[in-house]
């Protein structure tokens, strides 16, 4: 599914693949996942005060799985088929057993993720993380957490993005406001949860 070599050149531990579904394909597994799946926008506490996520999610994994953050545990639901289909796909070019994944709509451009790093303990000390784009293109933001370095990169439907390595260790990520930005957009980050529960920084206070 990710053959081809990643472009372009972005920090250790990040490879973008562009274009790993066709354009068609891509649009139709959006339409198909946004009126399929359980969409949920749960509330959490920021600073003492409660605020609906500026987004909404789903949760997908194993039985034996649950994730929670903000002291929010999602509900489990159950793979779909094109989802399980393309799950297999990434174990078999990855060598990992994904037995979790996290679903984002951003429903428009207003829609957003925080700076964040997906490093809780049980994603183990360095995570592969497979994120695929469907929808409009949305800016990706990456920055080093020693030096603030950062740089953006666009996130185009039918994309792949690999984060792995040390890249949650010596780094944070964030998907900006784009006011301009009219459509949806739906990112799938397939990833391994070693243990029955997992905390996770939901990144939406930065």
């Amino acid at each position: 599914m990710t053959s081809r070599q990643p472009e372009p050149l972005l920090p250790p531990g990040f490879d973008y693949y562009p274009q790993v579904m066709s354009l068609s394909k891509s649009i139709a597994l959006y339409e198909y996942l946004c009126s399929r799946l359980d969409w949920q926008q749960p509330r959490i506490q920021v600073y003492g005060k409660s605020h609906l996520i500026p987004r909404k999610q789903c949760f997908i994994a194993d039985t034996d799985v649950a994730y929670s953050y903000s002291n929010k545990t999602l509900d489990n639901n159950p793979w779909p088929a094109p989802l399980l289909a393309m799950r297999k796909r990434l174990q078999k070019s990855y060598g990992y057993s994904f037995n979790a994944l996290l679903v984002n709509w951003y429903r428009d451009g207003q829609d957003r993720m925080g700076w964040h790093s997906d490093d809780e303990m049980e994603l183990g000390p360095a995570p592969c993380i497979v994120s695929i784009s469907l929808g409009a293109a949305r800016k990706f933001k990456i920055k080093h957490k020693v030096t603030a370095e950062q740089q953006d990169i666009l996130l185009e439907s039918g994309s792949c993005l690999v984060m792995n390595g040390n890249s949650q260790r010596y780094y944070q990520h964030a998907l900006p406001v784009q006011t301009k930005v009219m459509g949806g957009r739906i990112n799938l980050t397939f990833r391994t949860v070693g243990q029955v529960r997992t905390k996770a920084y939901s990144g939406d206070h930065k």
